[in-house]
């Protein structure tokens, strides 16, 4: 091949030669895409509920009347009035259940009477003060028995009697959202505050 292409045509092949090795080294290290890294797992966050303090908080009921152990008893929150007689140890033996609704989900400071009779209303032209509901002591469903008063006001009233500490007044009713003046004529006569 020197005799083809002489003195000065090998040295530009191997010069050539060289260049071509040069750039495809230079391909070789520098040419490949760089290889993908891994991220390292981020840290996810955990959906919380809107109201989680309030999911995780305890409620106190008084359990009063016929069971085994009458008093302050502290079940979840969502309980319902099956959970807190069963705290208290369950209703004495003989004792009519059929007035409470054992379904009903319970709320922070109510007081649940078991086989004590609800406070009726006094008949018309009757004296008897004592048939009046006490705002301050009195369940949920002695409230419900009130006329106007269902489920809803009921529990508006025991809420706000917890939230405020109790009434000092009866006059104090007007302030319980869902009880406008007609409702509170009708139940002035028939609430005290003890």
């Amino acid at each position: 091949m020197p005799g083809v292409l002489g003195r000065r045509g090998m040295i530009f092949a191997l010069a050539l030669l060289a260049a071509a090795a040069v750039v495809a080294g230079g391909l070789a290290i520098f040419g490949r895409s760089p290889t993908a890294e891994i991220a390292p797992p981020l840290p996810t966050a955990r959906a919380q509920p809107p109201h989680a303090s309030k999911a995780n908080e305890n409620l106190v009921i008084s359990v009063v009347g016929h069971v085994r152990s009458p008093g302050l008893v502290t079940v979840p929150s969502g309980s319902r009035v099956a959970d807190a007689l069963r705290a208290a140890g369950g209703a004495n033996p003989g004792v009519d259940l059929t007035a409470l609704n054992l379904a009903r989900k319970l709320t922070d400071g109510e007081q649940l009477a078991v086989g004590v009779p609800a406070a009726q209303a006094a008949p018309a032209g009757s004296a008897a003060a004592a048939s009046k509901i006490d705002l301050n002591s009195a369940t949920a469903e002695q409230l419900d028995s009130l006329p106007g008063v269902g489920e809803v006001t009921a529990r508006r009233i025991t809420d706000w009697r917890t939230q405020h500490g109790g009434f000092s007044s009866v006059e104090q009713l007007r302030d319980v959202d869902g009880i406008g003046e007609s409702k509170f004529q009708k139940l002035r006569e028939q609430v005290t505050v003890g």
